[in-house]
């Protein structure tokens, strides 16, 4: 019996120390080696300072900036602390209420439009989506435009040159990554 348990401790130890620390090591050292960027949390710096991950959404409210997806955490876009959906079904009243609330505050922000992007109105699944589609992208075109004092065609242009397209050609969708597309803004002023 001792043996037994001398071999199940030392397969224990053995087990502990290769899928504990050898195997968590060896893939942070390639990835810090193959993928440094991602491996950081793909972290976007500004004066030395990092402003946010390109992986994580941020929230922007003000009109001179394009606006991410809604999140079901609260009346912000993204609450990074509390990651969820709102687990309503398309036919909850809540649900029905709070995206006709949504379509509102986005006709009346962009006059003259009929329609809102489904991203614009409809909460992302985790709550923390950077992207939007560039139907979402270019509905704000305007409204940015304008709280900057820009034409509207650099904006468009703009927005057109952050489009990020399918991934290896065929995975997902064409999409725009929201906190890029502001911090490109920025440097056009």
């Amino acid at each position: 019996m001792f043996a037994t348990i001398r071999t199940a401790v030392s397969l224990l130890l053995l087990m502990t120390l290769l899928t504990g620390l050898i195997y968590p090591l060896a893939i942070t050292c390639i990835a810090q080696v193959l993928f440094p960027h991602a491996a950081n949390g793909s972290l976007i710096m500004r004066d030395g300072k990092a402003i946010g991950s390109e992986l994580i959404g941020q929230e922007f409210t003000v009109a001179r900036y394009f606006s991410g997806r809604p999140s079901a955490t609260g009346p912000v876009p993204y609450n990074a602390a509390a990651s969820t959906g709102s687990n309503y079904g398309p036919t909850n009243p809540a649900q029905i209420d709070v995206v006709k609330g949504r379509v509102e505050h986005w006709l009346a922000e962009v006059p003259g439009k009929s329609s809102v992007p489904a991203d614009l109105v409809l909460a992302s699944a985790s709550g923390l989506d950077p992207h939007i589609s560039p139907a979402a992208a270019l509905y704000q075109v305007e409204r940015v435009a304008a709280a900057r004092n820009l034409p509207v065609e650099k904006v468009r242009k703009l927005v057109e040159g952050s489009i990020e397209q399918r991934s290896l050609g065929l995975l997902g969708e064409p999409r725009v990554n929201v906190l890029k597309l502001n911090l490109a803004l920025d440097r056009l002023q």
